[in-house]
């Protein structure tokens, strides 16, 4: 009983506090889209192939680069002269210093890039990886949700048990006071009284179990939406929300498999494929730069070439750069060979992609079906079992059954409801798996 006190205070606690907030499912999975740190990898995974967009753009575009340099000559070169230009003997060299002790220079060079096949489809692939890391993000987000929407209802099915199980134990408190009474006036035997006593016990212990269990899905769902796991956290809908339309058989959505994130990812790795194949294949087209030079030099004895009279010569250089690839040895026939094996691999698998989601569907939808038709006998069962144990009281009240019967009965009903929170949960799972199958989460 100290337990289930701890629990009503614990629920007052939470009622009376302002902090605490409220969640629908979709708001849980709202909160998740903007808190998950799944998703803010993810998210910066697109930022960073944003910024490789542009980096592979910016090759392209003009670059400029400058440079400075101060040299101070320690040694001269030496240059050997042929000795007759100074009236020596033939074959011999007169040893001549050229240059000066300090130079000094600085200038720019810009290279413009005019035509590369290997760019133009460089420019393409990174667009397309750009898409790639939106879809990643997309899928991600499709796995949170669903991760959110499974916690939730666990947490509700948790609940909801609980209620139960509390109900129980109410009801069994005062058949065992009842049956002291009873005993007390010589009317029952201490058999019966220790029997109920059991009972009372066990659905205690049920009790702190469906708490535990609430607890974790509590941790579960908070770890899901990105949530503070010391926060307390609020469920403002009822599982019979969820379960309704499933009983009504409403629950089959519309399937597009073009539609879904899986094929339109191996569709975008199929592109990829093929960019890659065009890049192996651009890599026998010539590649044409310009460029152009400037700069300025200056010569001296002394240390300061930076005076007013020191002498700066420019020079200046425009050209042109033309690269023909020619030969390579069947470098890059087998590389175009391997990209074409890799296109057609990417290329199957999403034929793959399209009969497996095709395949998933309609094996989800199957087991949607087959949990609803469980979940419908789990509940008549339920329904049946409550009745029996409740015609069973009344026949312990008046003594026509043994507690021992009863504490049968009791276990069987437990046991028929725990049946029927477990086929709620594979309800409402199978339900989320129709609906990733179908592409609508």
């Amino acid at each position: 009983m100290a337990a289930i006190a701890m629990l009503i205070d614990a629920t007052v606690i939470y009622a009376q506090n302002d902090s605490i907030r409220g969640f629908s499912l979709e708001e849980a999975q709202q909160f998740a889209m903007e808190n998950s740190y799944v998703l803010m990898n993810s998210k910066n995974d697109i930022t960073i192939a944003q910024k490789q967009v542009w980096e592979v753009i910016s090759t392209g575009l003009p670059q400029v680069s400058g440079t400075a340099n101060y040299n101070m000559f320690l040694n001269l070169p030496v240059s050997l002269l042929p000795g007759e230009f100074f009236g020596e003997e033939p074959g011999t060299y007169i040893p001549v210093k050229f240059g000066q002790d300090y130079n000094s220079d600085y200038g720019i060079t810009v290279n413009q890039q005019i035509f590369d096949g290997t760019y133009i489809v460089g420019v393409g692939s990174t667009q397309i990886y750009l898409e790639l890391s939106k879809q990643a993000h997309e899928k991600a987000q499709i796995n949170i949700k669903d991760a959110v929407a499974l916690a939730y209802y666990s947490v509700l099915i948790g609940e909801e048990n609980l209620e139960v199980m509390l109900d129980n134990l109410e009801n069994l408190e005062q058949l065992h006071n009842e049956t002291k009474i009873y005993y007390d006036n010589g009317f029952r035997e201490e058999l019966d009284v220790d029997q109920m006593l059991m009972m009372v016990r066990n659905a205690e212990n049920e009790i702190l179990k469906a708490q535990r269990e609430i607890k974790v899905a509590r941790t579960v769902l908070k770890y899901s939406m990105g949530y503070d796991l010391d926060r307390p956290i609020v469920l403002s809908e009822p599982l019979s929300e969820f379960v309704n339309p499933l009983i009504k058989k409403n629950f089959l959505p519309g399937f597009d498999y073009s539609s879904h994130i899986d094929f339109r990812m191996a569709t975008t790795n199929m592109q990829v494929s093929e960019k890659m194949l065009k890049l192996e294949k651009s890599t026998y087209l010539p590649r044409l730069n310009a460029f152009y030079s400037y700069s300025k030099t200056a010569y001296g004895d002394q240390a300061n070439l930076f005076s007013s009279d020191v002498s700066w010569f420019p020079s200046s250089l425009i050209g042109f750069q033309l690269s023909l690839p020619i030969f390579s040895s069947g470098n890059k026939i087998v590389k175009i060979q391997q990209a074409k094996i890799e296109y057609e691999k990417a290329r199957n698998q999403r034929l793959l992609a399209e009969t497996t989601l095709r395949k998933d569907y309609l094996t989800a939808v199957a087991e949607m079906e087959t949990a609803l038709e469980k979940y419908e006998n789990d509940q008549e069962n339920v329904e049946l079992a409550e009745r029996i144990l409740s015609k069973s009281k009344i026949k312990f009240e008046n003594g026509i059954i043994s507690s021992t019967d009863l504490s049968q009965l009791d276990t069987q009903y437990i046991q028929a409801y725990g049946a029927y929170v477990a086929s709620t949960m594979q309800l409402l799972q199978a339900y989320q798996k129709v609906k990733k199958a179908a592409g609508e989460i």
